[in-house]
């Protein structure tokens, strides 16, 4: 049962977000990393996207449950009022709306740090995040074909926008 969803706290949080992150890495397509960071390297990431835009967990009894974080989208200066987003969730707590709770926790805190549109970049096929990010008010605004090679094939990524 969810108790609690608060800005995530890099020294507390760092080793259950990574735990959370690492099947995603590892196991599918999902994410287009290889290794999933360890706790010190998702502790510096929360850090960072957490003091630029916003890192958030949600609490359960049994731990976190899963967090959602805004990033920056590109480098150059007319972009800043512009976000990635991402949601992970423990398997154990899916498909409960707790995607659904982090990101109408996250949307606001990251329209008064000033970002206007929020883009999510999907690895397709992946059915649920679609179904979630349209759920969100999500709409589809392209799709990057064979842009990453992971576990044997190539994999495509489409692209959702929300204005904020």
């Amino acid at each position: 049962m969810l108790t609690l969803i608060r800005p995530a706290d890099p020294s507390r949080d760092a080793a259950a977000c990574a735990a959370i992150y690492a099947p995603y890495v590892t196991d599918n397509w999902v994410s287009f990393e290889l290794d999933p960071p360890d706790a010190p390297e998702m502790a510096r990431r929360m850090g960072e996207y957490g003091d630029s835009h916003a890192w958030i967990v949600a609490e359960a009894a049994d731990g976190i449950a899963g967090y959602a974080y805004g990033s920056p989208h590109r480098s150059r200066a007319a972009y800043a009022s512009s976000c990635d987003v991402a949601v992970y969730v423990d398997p154990a707590h899916a498909r409960q709306g707790l995607g659904r709770a982090l990101y109408a926790e996250l949307f606001p805190l990251l329209a008064r740090k000033g970002c206007h549109a929020a883009f999510a970049g999907i690895a397709l096929p992946n059915e649920a995040s679609v179904g979630l990010h349209e759920a969100m008010g999500f709409t589809p605004v392209g799709i990057y074909r064979e842009v990453g090679w992971k576990l044997g094939g190539w994999r495509d990524v489409g692209w959702w926008q929300r204005l904020l």
